[in-house]
């Protein structure tokens, strides 16, 4: 029998594509947005539905930014302060979200190619159900992760750290999580075919016990 071997590909993640001038946005639901920035926003934000190509959202503190259904490509956000940003069901190409804090961040059922988090504190992110691929999370703070159901692909964390991750019926290829210091996950079965460092193997060998049923004994 063939022993398969586990290899993690690094994600294919590049910076926006932006213009050196950009026109001024108006917030607007099923808004259509070319080479626009939104600075200063804040309040409730509703951008539902709308389609946003090689724009900026920046320096903004809002209660909730919406982007539900969006349309995103080549989009870079920076020093947002949000209590809840959705981006359920959206369509993403090239999204960059840098600095700030973000209270809920919802990717669930969301269409990814190209996302990068970076030097971002996220009190609870979910990509549920979401088709991600060429992800990357970079100097990021997360207290919960969920990942149900989400289908990865070649998605990798730099120095980041997790409270709680939730990978139930996650499906991966390419999932590197050395770069992620967890403090539990909800079901080790769930990892298979995700690359660790033997240190966390090392750490989550009770769970793993647990899981395949040993009764582990000093």
């Amino acid at each position: 029998m063939v022993k398969r071997e586990v290899r993690s590909t690094a994600p294919r993640v590049s910076a926006p594509d932006l213009p050196a001038v950009l026109g001024d946005g108006t917030q607007r639901r099923h808004g259509d947005f070319h080479q626009e920035r939104f600075t200063g926003l804040d309040g409730s934000v509703d951008l539902a539905h709308s389609a946003l190509e090689e724009c900026v959202i920046d320096d903004s503190f809002v209660e909730t930014l919406d982007l539900a259904g969006a349309t995103l490509i080549d989009v870079a956000v920076s020093d947002l302060r949000a209590a809840s940003v959705s981006l359920r069901e959206s369509t993403i190409r090239r999204l960059r979200i840098s600095g700030g804090r973000i209270g809920s961040l919802d990717l669930m059922n969301a269409r990814i190619a190209e996302l990068e988090l970076r030097d971002v504190r996220i009190d609870y992110l979910t990509l549920g159900a979401a088709r991600a691929e060429d992800v990357l999370v970079a100097g990021c703070t997360i207290r919960a992760l969920d990942l149900p159901q989400a289908t990865l692909t070649r998605v990798a964390f730099e120095d980041s750290r997790a409270d709680e991750v939730d990978p139930r019926g996650m499906r991966c290829a390419g999932v590197d999580l050395r770069g992620l210091d967890a403090l539990s996950f909800l079901d080790v079965l769930a990892l298979r075919g995700v690359s660790l460092t033997s240190l966390q193997v090392e750490r989550l060998a009770p769970a793993f016990a647990a899981a395949a049923g040993i009764d582990v004994r000093d």
